[in-house]
């Protein structure tokens, strides 16, 4: 079987559609169908239950997922140790989203070159599904992210839960009003927004990235929600003020890596998250699959 086979079958299991599975891998529906048909062919017994609502995985397509899962995962492991600089003993290929290398990995990324100059660093950036595919084909071995799916084959971290304040900041003579900034935390946020204060959806500025949203209140002025860590010090200046809220928000953070992992490097990369976030939440113990959320 070749990997391209292997990820064909893993994506259709996934969205559990050969037309959904072609528009992610950008190829034809014929062309993932005659893939699946040929692995069961190779197989020797049928993977999906066809019908006009999608595909569904059968007993044995269960089975062959989690071995799919691993020889993509292995192949990938191999191809790009095989590259490894000279002088590392191990590879850490890391991903997050944009905010969170803003306000917390950056500081990571210098740790690990101090305390482990011997595992060499992948960094990426991305959005929360790519990174969880990525995970799952075997490119990626950690990602920080604000709010991941469950998805088989991988275990979910706590580092840490963030109280989210919600901070008003005088506008500027010639900003356009004081309105509220919609910040894209996570989807989380997003339907508790929903539930709790619908009226601030329909703001006119909405923006995805949280330290991009603040330099904006700080510059503009105006109301958003945003962790505590982050604002503190400019509510230690002076420059705005936390709006008291009968139900606050929270934000919590999550490391995502395969079930089994390469366990000394990974290890080495927590200790290096403990010490910029000083705090003992990030030894909690993984979780898997679906019991992850």
């Amino acid at each position: 079987m070749d990997m391209e086979t292997a990820r064909t079958f893993l994506e259709a299991a996934t969205a559990g559609s050969f037309v959904a599975a072609a528009e992610r891998l950008h190829v034809t529906q014929s062309t993932v169908s005659t893939r699946i048909r040929h692995l069961e062919d190779q197989l020797g017994c049928q993977l999906f239950v066809r019908n006009k609502n999608g595909a569904m995985l059968t007993a044995a397509g269960v089975r062959f997922q989690r071995h799919a899962i691993a020889m993509l995962r292995l192949w990938e492991q191999a191809r790009q140790e095989a590259a490894l600089p000279i002088g590392h003993r191990a590879l850490l290929r890391i991903g997050s989203e944009a905010g969170l290398w803003n306000r917390m990995l950056n500081r990571w990324i210098p740790w690990m070159r101090r305390n482990a100059e011997d595992i060499a660093l992948r960094c990426e950036v991305g959005l929360a599904d790519d990174l969880l595919q990525r995970l799952r084909d075997g490119t990626l071995d950690l990602a920080v992210l604000y709010s991941p799916r469950a998805v088989p084959g991988l275990a979910v971290r706590l580092l840490l839960e963030e109280d989210l304040v919600l901070v008003r900041v005088r506008p500027a003579p010639s900003a356009g009003g004081d309105h509220y900034v919609l910040i894209d935390w996570s989807d989380e946020f997003q339907r508790s927004i929903r539930l709790r204060n619908p009226e601030l959806l329909s703001t006119p500025l909405s923006i995805g990235v949280g330290t991009l949203g603040l330099d904006y209140v700080r510059q503009c002025g105006g109301t958003g929600h945003f962790p505590r860590s982050l604002v503190q010090p400019m509510l230690d200046q002076g420059v705005g003020e936390v709006v008291p809220e009968a139900h606050p928000f929270s934000l919590p953070i999550y490391a995502v890596h395969p079930a089994e992992p390469d366990v000394s490097v990974l290890e080495t990369a927590f200790e290096g998250l403990r010490a910029i976030l000083g705090s003992d939440e990030v030894t909690g113990n993984s979780q898997q699959g679906a019991d992850a959320q």
